[in-house]
């Protein structure tokens, strides 16, 4: 196992001290951020959704903005704008939240759609055009955004193109009642969050990354992907299945999986682990599907059990590297 290796370990370290129990989902934000990707986290107020996230920022020592989305938040708030100096006679940028190297989008779908979309650039291309100008985010660049059940008063649905863009769903869930009882025994000592250490850098996290891209993907595994991709689309309770860049997403994702693992190869198994997480929030059921109360989830677990993985033969794992 690599340094770059351990320090992912670290890291999750640190996110135990600020987050009670849902190391899962602190995994597979770590995925994630390995991978390039952004992370929405959805589940209702006081999960510790915006701890997790602001443990993540400080573990990794990553240039930090936080926008509370509301309704009267402006695009130009996050993509900046220009000013006129009349000193200098000339237009001069002013930087938005998404010039940074960790954007935390709290409550992202309390905003209003025009804001919304100010993100599709910055989400994708790491960069934002103002007028006329295009100027690059820090690298890496993360956004993780909260989100409260749809449904909550005052919330608005996120478009798919921008649902599309964000690798991973989580949910936090409510904690057992063990680890209810840590978390009230901690708010004595006050926010949780501040407690987290850095424990890595910023130019760790970019070779870390470099690191994961160069995974190797078996092409049996590459198949089964698109197998499982092809699975989500066509179907009589699903009118939007999976994307090609889902199933970017989903290779990526896999190869993240292995790194943490230890491994510098993917085996069948890293990508059943991630796939409902990349897949969750980009599925859209059919009207039929909704009257008949059918859940996103039970459909990825079907298509789990009826995709079949390629197998790997016991002391043969090896044919899944390169050698």
């Amino acid at each position: 196992m690599s340094d770059y290796q351990n320090a992912a370990g670290r890291v999750l370290l640190e996110i135990q001290k600020a987050i009670v129990g849902k190391a899962d989902v602190a995994e597979k934000i770590m995925m994630a951020v390995l991978a390039g990707g952004h992370v929405l986290v959805e589940d209702i107020p006081g999960t510790g959704k915006t701890t997790m996230a602001l443990a993540f920022s400080k573990a990794m020592g990553l240039k930090e903005k936080r926008v509370q989305f509301t309704p009267d938040v402006l695009p130009a708030d996050l993509t900046g704008f220009t000013l006129y100096q009349k000193e200098t006679e000339q237009f001069v940028y002013q930087p938005g939240a998404v010039m940074c190297n960790f954007l935390l989008a709290d409550e992202i779908n309390r905003a209003s759609p025009k804001t919304q979309s100010a993100l599709l650039e910055v989400m994708e291309e790491r960069q934002v055009t103002v007028d006329g100008v295009t100027r690059k985010t820090g690298e890496p660049f993360v956004v993780i955004a909260t989100e409260n059940p749809v449904g909550s008063a005052g919330t608005q649905l996120l478009p798919e193109s921008q649902l599309d863009r964000f690798m991973i769903c989580v949910k936090m869930g409510y904690p057992s009642v063990k680890e209810e009882v840590e978390i009230l025994k901690r708010s004595r000592r006050g926010r949780t969050a501040d407690s987290v250490e850095k424990v890595v850098t910023v130019q760790w996290l970019k070779e870390a990354q470099e690191e994961v891209r160069e995974v190797y993907v078996h092409d049996v595994v590459y198949t089964y992907i698109a197998q499982l991709a092809k699975a989500t689309r066509g179907r009589d309770d699903v009118v939007m299945g999976l994307s090609p860049r889902g199933a970017v997403a989903l290779t990526a994702m896999a190869k993240a999986g292995a790194y943490l693992k230890g491994r510098n190869y993917v085996i069948p198994d890293d990508v059943t682990d991630v796939f409902s997480c990349v897949a969750i929030h980009r599925i859209q059921l059919s009207a039929r599907a909704k009257v008949g109360h059918i859940r996103i989830g039970d459909i990825l677990e079907q298509i789990l059990a009826e995709v079949n993985p390629p197998s790997i033969k016991r002391g043969k794992a090896d044919k899944w590297g390169r050698g």
